[in-house]
């Protein structure tokens, strides 16, 4: 199975490679940024999935994103966007490219295993997150199944957002404006019927959290919305 991993600066690349390494067995293949990631995938290279830097010379991985999406042989690849920026404008338009999904530097091992495994059917955690049956969500929201995709995809760009945020807000202390961030979270896991994901937000402790726990946490929640939209187009609900 090969990989596609493009990004301009070679450490972050190495770092990205070596992470994707630990995940299994896997023909990763690199660019140095945008324009020779396109002349690689023009020239035929179909990697089961791109890694991509946003911000790049000569082509962004923005760019990048659009240009495959429109083009009907690599269209439906699965694209990972990887950028330290995590203001709501930019994930908003990765997710109006469709994106597939989004990393946030410093990489954290456990985002990267959670877009490997959905290639290799392999969940980094044993088992499937517990969560509502997509049918029944839609017929208690009483929403129909694309509306549904859009807001477990802005869940996803909720998290993304959130994790700088309580990131800065641990480093300085402020535990109760961490504990506010997450019960939204909770909050939007409930309606959605993540309850898996609800769960795990729940049980993190009153008072000073660790940053390590929390990072744990707010990733259920991104393989949880991303386990139900799986399930969501399996059953032909989305497409």
């Amino acid at each position: 199975m090969k990989v596609l991993v493009v990004d301009d600066d070679i450490v972050s690349r190495m770092v990205l490679m070596h992470l994707i390494d630990s995940c299994g067995k896997f023909e990763i293949l690199e660019a140095e940024d945008g324009a020779d990631a396109w002349d690689q995938l023009e020239n035929g290279l179909r990697p089961a999935i791109c890694f991509c830097d946003l911000r790049m010379p000569r082509l962004s991985g923005m760019d990048l994103l659009q240009r495959v999406r429109a083009d009907g042989a690599l269209g439906t690849m699965p694209f990972v966007l990887v950028s330290s920026a995590t203001d709501r404008d930019t994930v908003d338009q990765a997710s109006g490219l469709g994106v597939s999904g989004y990393i946030v530097k410093p990489f954290q091992g456990e985002q990267v295993r959670e877009h490997m495994a959905g290639l290799t059917g392999r969940d980094p955690i044993a088992v499937a997150p517990r969560a509502e049956k997509p049918q029944a969500t839609l017929l208690r929201l009483g929403i129909g199944a694309e509306r549904l995709m859009v807001y477990l995809g802005g869940l996803q760009s909720q998290v993304a957002l959130a994790g700088t945020d309580i990131a800065d807000l641990l480093e300085r202390g402020d535990d109760g404006a961490v504990h506010v961030r997450i019960e939204r979270l909770h909050a939007g896991c409930l309606t959605l019927g993540l309850n898996g994901a609800a769960e795990t937000l729940k049980s993190l402790p009153p008072g000073a959290l660790d940053a390590a726990q929390v990072k744990l946490a707010l990733a259920e929640v991104v393989r949880s919305a991303m386990h139900q939209s799986e399930a969501l187009k399996r059953t032909g609900g989305a497409s």
